[in-house]
């Protein structure tokens, strides 16, 4: 979930080229409702189009996809109370190799021995 529209195509882009399907990309609450898949994860901004309402997203994407929540923020202090599934922050600006490291952290089951640096925990 991505407001800026320059930065929505850049996620997408390293989504793509790291043979990563992107099943939507959602600029506020409301735009969840039009998902048409399932996301496996979701790359979650917090202050979205209508406000701070990427928290609330991100336990809407956790509650009923179970999809693992990234945080993709320069703000994680306003996470507050993280989603479930959240598994951590990767700050702004962020890099191509950061995004796709905390990709494949998540898709690998989180081992406690591969946490990418760039993927701060939470709390």
């Amino acid at each position: 979930m991505e407001d800026e529209f320059l930065v929505a195509l850049q996620l997408e882009d390293i989504l793509s080229g790291g043979g990563h399907a992107v099943v939507g990309t959602v600029p506020d609450l409301a735009g969840l409702g039009g998902l048409a898949e399932a996301p496996d994860v979701a790359l979650v901004d917090l202050n979205l189009r209508d406000g701070l309402t990427g928290p609330a997203a991100a336990r809407h994407l956790a509650g009923q996809f179970g999809a693992q929540v990234i945080y993709v923020t320069a703000n994680p202090g306003q996470i507050g109370t993280p989603a479930e599934t959240a598994i951590g922050v990767v700050q702004k600006p962020f890099t191509r190799q950061s995004i796709l490291a905390a990709i494949a952290y998540a898709l690998a089951g989180c081992p406690a021995a591969g946490r990418p640096a760039d993927l701060e925990p939470l709390g």
